[in-house]
């Protein structure tokens, strides 16, 4: 026969808008076999929308969620050994793991009819992470059975009470990483990271090619349209000097002509002179 627990799991794998209605029909049902049952099964309560989330995520993401639990078996470790550089690294992993996760579970919601706000994402968020800080939070999101939000306060146990529905959650035999599967852990961990750096230093120094090959092009269409335009003023340069040369023979030209001209009226001023003394001369006699 079923349990409570197994009961309750059924019934929080639906939507929220389904928990009441299922709930009463599963009441119903018991309420001749088990009466006690019953009125343990009328005290669950519906979960918020952020648990119900975590609880999808749970059932549709094992493996996921499996892996942002063994991430802060990571952390711890590298907080035990004081890495810093790893633990910096893990955390933000820890980050870009849990907003995916609630990312999906978004998803996951929106396929079942569900809106997510973004104070429930955030919530999400705070639940997955506080799994990933407490073993006693892990257990609670791992029981399918969590009915509100979860939030991890500075060091402090994460807070429980009235989180879990159908009796507490007991901490499951979750095998601890050894420290070989760390290690190894590790090492992918920091081949991706390297991985991550150097597509990003790929896609800079794409862009940084992208640019510069614009600015190029532009630099060039430039170059081509100034040697296009001195060619047009060297020709127009040469034409000019023609017709410099051209105007610089005829100025030589005319100099000579006046020269010419000039001395041909000294020439005639002095026979006008003369012509003029010779009659002036005959005037007299």
């Amino acid at each position: 026969m079923a349990t409570l627990e197994d009961i309750a799991r059924e019934l929080y794998a639906l939507p929220p808008g389904e928990f009441t209605a299922a709930r009463t029909a599963r009441v119903a049902e018991l309420k001749g076999d088990d009466p006690v049952l019953a009125r343990a099964v009328v005290s669950l309560k519906r979960a918020s929308v952020p648990a119900w989330v975590v609880g999808q995520l749970v059932r549709a993401r094992a493996d996921d969620i499996e892996r942002a639990l063994t991430l802060a078996a990571e952390m711890r470790d590298a907080q035990n050994e004081l890495d810093a550089p790893a633990l910096a690294e893990l955390t933000r992993a820890r980050r870009r793991l849990t907003g995916a996760l609630a990312r999906e579970g978004a998803a996951i919601a929106a396929e079942k009819g569900v809106a997510l706000s973004s104070a429930a994402l955030d919530d999400v968020s705070q639940t997955l992470q506080a799994a990933m800080t407490d073993d006693a939070a892990a257990a609670a999101i791992l029981s399918g059975r969590l009915v509100r939000a979860l939030q991890t306060v500075g060091f402090d146990p994460v807070d429980l009470e009235g989180a879990v529905a159908g009796g507490e959650a007991s901490i499951a035999a979750r095998p601890a990483p050894s420290r070989d599967d760390l290690a190894e852990r590790r090492e992918r961990r920091a081949a991706e990271k390297a991985l991550r750096d150097a597509e990003q230093s790929f896609t800079r120094a794409t862009r940084d090619v992208e640019r510069i090959d614009a600015r190029l092009r532009q630099t060039r269409e430039r170059a081509d349209a100034l040697a296009e335009a001195r060619d047009g003023l060297e020709k127009e340069l040469a034409r000019v000097l023609t017709q410099l040369e051209e105007m610089q023979s005829d100025e030589h030209r005319l100099e000579d002509e006046r020269r010419a001209a000039a001395s041909r009226v000294d020439t005639a001023e002095a026979e006008r002179e003369a012509a003029e003394a010779a009659l002036g001369a005959r005037s007299t006699s």
